[in-house]
């Protein structure tokens, strides 16, 4: 079984012929946009022709721009010192700002259009892609003058994209000390964080302490990093109006500020009841004062949960098929030709990630595999994002960009898949540890997520006044984590650095990329109990919610379901499930 993804299907290499024709096509492509948009805009003839032709134009250069891209991110994703892949980052974000001003140009134009609805209902390219338009007029009065926006789009080059390179650098190659068979050892960090689930608590708690050494060598560069990212976030809003960056944030997410309190609010609620589980699983470890941090993944009973990733790609791929052909169908695709990067080495970046490859309706996921029970459940949230991706296929590329919170939909609704069905096969051990696993991961996308987002609301308040010192930095992380955990964590075991490795904080144009991932399993939670209550008739429902998510607002999404994400009690209800978890796991653990 092939471990390493293939990127052929995109371009054969940097030299070849075909990158270096699309990067001239892009070039040509821009410079065709940019002498159509002075012409489209000097009067209001036609206008319906220009509105298709804008279409058109755009539908061409995010496909061309996506597939650059793409493999460009993707080569470096696998190896941070391709120095290809960096240089071609370089070009093609140069190239992509000189279409900033005519698009800010055509967008304003747009947004002046009288009576715009009913040039739209006139033609049916325009109205497959109403939304979209909707969405530009939305939008503008975000927009600077056009000369601003190509100010912005060339500074955020030396900006806070080359930022996010050197950090991904001096992530991906930080070497970890650590004694290992009476000798030390320089560890990849991916290999260290994969230590947390080391069944043996000495490893478990050696690398967390060899963990927290190790970014002492690396703190300086990535605490500037993070101040440089996110106070251009702070100028580049303040700048076009926005009245914080969390505003920013749910606009571009298509959610509003009532489904976020509506959801916090249930989740501040149940926080207690996670508490009182982290508090049980540090008893059963041995600890008294709460969980350390470092034992948050550790096992919790003797059960050999051990998959290599041949066994666990086929458990998947079965277990998917008790939902639907359709799903089964895509796994077996992406794992029997080359879609995933499975194993981690040196240079690799941390985590998972799954990048949908709309222009040729196929994706690639990239692992970090540790052969442990997590990993097969990591697998099946990957695989969940390239179904929804798969959903999307026959609509246009435009109308297959979706928002951020429903993003971690598909992926939590198959990770639901895999647990439950591992429970139902499992003994009475494994069944205690699978449970266990879905409890901590729940923790983690509740509690540990809420201290994302209070570190980072915190982060953005404090970086308004001035840079922040990397014991500030610190500081500030280790509040929310006491906030959000409270006393279901040991306070002398926290995690001082988890601002240095998550990527989510690093993305300029993508603020608060943490209550997404609650949203996403909170609503998975709700669309699973549907499906548990309908049985097979729901998979076709769900594929064309999925189906739906690129051109509609969430809140519109979520009534295809008859679900009203604005309302407090279904967010109760979704956490309902992981309480009654919790509450099953605290009693078993008794016995």
């Amino acid at each position: 079984m092939e471990l390493n993804w293939s990127l052929k299907e995109v371009y054969q290499g940097f030299n070849s012929d075909e990158f270096k024709s699309d990067l001239e096509k892009l070039t040509e492509v821009i410079e065709d946009i940019n002498i159509w948009a002075i012409e489209t805009i000097k009067d209001k003839e036609n206008l319906a022709k220009k509105l298709e032709d804008y279409i058109t134009k755009f539908t061409t250069i995010t496909e061309l721009s996506n597939k650059l891209n793409s493999f460009i991110n993707l080569s470096l994703s696998v190896n941070t010192k391709d120095k290809e892949a960096l240089k071609y980052s370089d070009v093609l974000e140069k190239k992509l700002t000189n279409l900033v001003e005519s698009s800010a140009k055509l967008e304003k134009y747009i947004s002046s259009i009288e009576n715009i609805d009913s040039i739209i209902n006139k033609s049916e390219l325009l109205k497959k892609h109403e939304f979209i338009l909707n969405t530009v007029i939305e939008q503008s009065k975000y927009l600077i003058s056009d000369k601003e926006e190509n100010i912005v789009a060339n500074m955020k080059n030396t900006g806070s994209n080359a930022w996010v390179k050197l950090k991904d650098n001096l992530i991906s190659t930080l070497k970890v000390e650590i004694e290992e068979d009476d000798e030390i050892k320089e560890l990849p960090l991916t290999v260290i964080l994969n230590m947390a689930y080391d069944k043996d608590a000495k490893v478990r708690k050696k690398a967390y302490e060899s963990e927290m050494k190790a970014y002492k060598k690396i703190e300086e560069g990535i605490a500037a990093a993070l101040n440089a990212i996110k106070g251009e976030v702070l100028t580049v809003c303040d700048f076009r109006g926005y009245q914080s960056v969390l505003e920013k944030t749910l606009i571009d997410s298509r959610m509003n500020q009532e489904a976020l309190d509506a959801m916090f609010s249930a989740m501040e609620e149940s926080l207690p009841k996670f508490r009182k589980y982290l508090k049980r699983k540090g008893e059963l470890l041995g600890h008294k004062n709460g969980l350390p941090f470092y034992d948050l993944y550790a096992p919790v009973c003797e059960a050999n949960m051990k998959f290599s990733y041949e066994e666990g790609a086929k458990f998947v791929e079965k277990n998917f098929r008790t939902f639907s052909d359709n799903l089964g169908n895509f796994a077996s695709k992406a794992i029997n030709n080359n879609w995933i990067d499975v194993m981690p080495v040196e240079g690799k970046v941390g985590g998972a990630f799954c990048e949908n490859l709309h222009f040729i309706g196929e994706s690639r996921i990239l692992l970090n595999y540790g052969e442990n029970f997590g990993d097969v459940v990591t697998l099946a949230h990957e695989l969940g994002h390239g179904f929804h991706g798969e959903c999307l296929n026959e609509e246009t590329i435009l109308n297959s960009d979706y928002p951020m919170p429903i993003a971690e939909t598909a992926s939590t609704f198959c990770e639901t898949i895999i647990k439950k069905a591992a429970i139902k096969e499992a003994t009475k051990e494994e069944a205690l540890a699978i449970l266990e696993t879905e409890i901590s991961d729940c923790t983690q996308v509740i509690v540990d997520i809420y201290s994302r987002f209070l570190f980072e609301k915190s982060f953005f308040e404090a970086r308004k006044e001035s840079a922040l010192t990397v014991e500030e930095i610190k500081e500030l992380m280790l509040k929310a984590q006491r906030e959000a955990y409270g006393d279901g964590l040991d306070p002398q075991f926290l995690h001082p650095y988890m601002w240095t490795w998550k990527p989510h904080y690093y993305d300029a144009d993508y603020n608060y990329y943490n209550f997404p991932y609650a949203f996403g399993l909170l609503f998975a939670k709700g669309l699973y109990a549907e499906y548990i209550k309908k049985g097979q008739s729901f998979s076709k429902d769900y594929e064309r919610l999925l189906s739906i998510t690129g051109k509609n607002k969430i809140a519109d999404v979520a009534k295809v379901m008859g679900i009203d994400i604005n309302n407090k009690e279904f967010w109760r209800n979704s956490l309902k499930t992981v309480e009654e978890d919790i509450k099953e796991f605290i009693e078993l653990s008794n016995k």
